[in-house]
């Protein structure tokens, strides 16, 4: 049976392909191949470095970050960190309202989400 999301609980992908079996009523081989489709669309996207903006949900943006000097702190020893890629995800205002228990219906419609 899936996890309900309560307390330190963790909600995984199989859990989402049962939520759209159950709402949708697609078998789940195509509710499981549906939720793999917009994954993989996303994850798609975030490797070409492109910006993934979920209304009502958030963005996610892939940032790209210098070389670099850093410190080990158990030895102070000077280290070289290498450039890399990072994905960072920044929760729209309806989220964040609907996290802390806000009103957020008034948001629905602001252009919020194109917030970089």
């Amino acid at each position: 049976m899936p996890s309900q999301n309560i307390g330190n609980s963790t909600i995984t992908k199989a859990d989402i392909v049962h939520k759209v079996y159950d709402k949708i009523g697609f078998s789940k081989k195509e509710a499981s191949e549906l939720v793999e489709l917009v994954f993989g669309s996303l994850k798609d996207q975030l490797s070409a470095g492109q910006k993934v903006k979920i209304s009502g949900f958030g963005n996610f943006v892939v940032r790209e970050k210098k070389e670099r000097v850093g410190r080990n702190p158990q030895t102070g020893e000077q280290i070289k960190i290498s450039a890399r890629r990072v994905l960072t995800f920044r929760p729209s205002q309806v989220l964040k309202a609907m996290l802390n228990g806000e009103d957020f219906a008034h948001l629905k419609d602001d252009s919020e989400d194109d917030e970089t």
